[in-house]
C-alpha cells in the first residue's frame, strides 16, 4: 500500500502499529483476569474459566491445552503444579477462549447499531527527531462504524489479518494523511 513506512524509527521517532494499540485497547475491554498466572489464584482462576464447562474445555484444548483431565484436576487441588511451559499453553489457552467468548458482544458494543464507536488517534511521539525532519501531526478523532474485521482478527489473534482489518476499515478514512498514524502513541476508544 502506499503510504506505509518502510523505516519506522531511522530518524528517532517513536511509536507502536495502530493494529497493536487496538489490540491493547480491545484487551483492556475484554477484562482478562489481573492476577499473574504465576499466583495460585491466578491459575485456579483461569483453570475454572477453562474448565466451568464441556464447552469451554473443548475449546480450550482447542486452543492448546494438553493437560490430562486427572492432571488439571491435580492443579485444581494444588497436589501438583503446573511447569513453566504449561502455564504458557493454560495463559495462551485461556486468552484465546476469553477473546472468543466476548468478541460478539464486544463487536455490538462497538458498532453500536450502525452508529460506530469514536476513536483518538494519539500521533507517534517525535522529541527525539531532529526539528528539520519532524512532521506536523495532530490529534485526530474518527468515528469507525464498521468493526467486524476487526474484532474478527483480534479474536483469532491473527496480527496481520488486525492490521490490514485496522487499515483498510478505519485508517484510510482519515483521508490523504492515513500514512501519518500508521504508527502512534495511542489508541483510544471506549464502549
Amino acid at each position: 500500500m502506499p503510504e506505509r513506512n518502510m523505516q519506522f524509527g531511522l530518524y528517532g521517532a517513536r511509536g507502536i502499529k495502530g493494529h497493536e494499540a487496538v489490540a491493547r485497547q480491545l484487551d483492556a475491554l475484554a477484562g482478562f483476569i489481573a492476577t499473574p498466572i504465576t499466583a495460585r489464584r491466578g491459575l485456579l482462576a483461569r483453570l475454572h474459566y477453562l474448565t466451568r464447562s464441556d464447552r469451554a474445555l473443548a475449546a480450550a484444548r482447542a486452543a492448546g491445552l494438553t493437560a490430562t483431565p486427572r492432571t488439571i484436576r491435580a492443579w485444581l487441588a494444588g497436589t501438583r503444579a503446573p511447569s513453566k511451559k504449561n502455564l504458557e499453553r493454560i495463559e495462551q489457552a485461556y486468552r484465546t477462549v476469553r477473546r472468543q467468548n466476548v468478541a460478539r458482544h464486544l463487536l455490538a458494543r462497538l458498532n453500536r447499531g450502525g452508529r460506530g464507536t469514536r476513536v483518538e488517534f494519539h500521533p507517534l511521539n517525535q522529541s527525539q527527531v531532529s526539528r528539520p525532519r519532524q512532521r506536523e501531526l495532530s490529534f485526530r478523532t474518527l468515528n469507525v462504524r464498521r468493526w467486524d474485521r476487526i474484532v474478527a482478527a483480534w479474536a483469532a489473534d491473527d496480527d496481520q489479518a488486525l492490521d490490514d482489518a485496522w487499515v483498510s476499515d478505519a485508517v484510510v478514512d482519515l483521508g490523504s494523511e492515513w500514512g501519518q498514524y500508521e504508527f502512534v502513541t495511542n489508541i483510544g476508544f471506549a464502549a
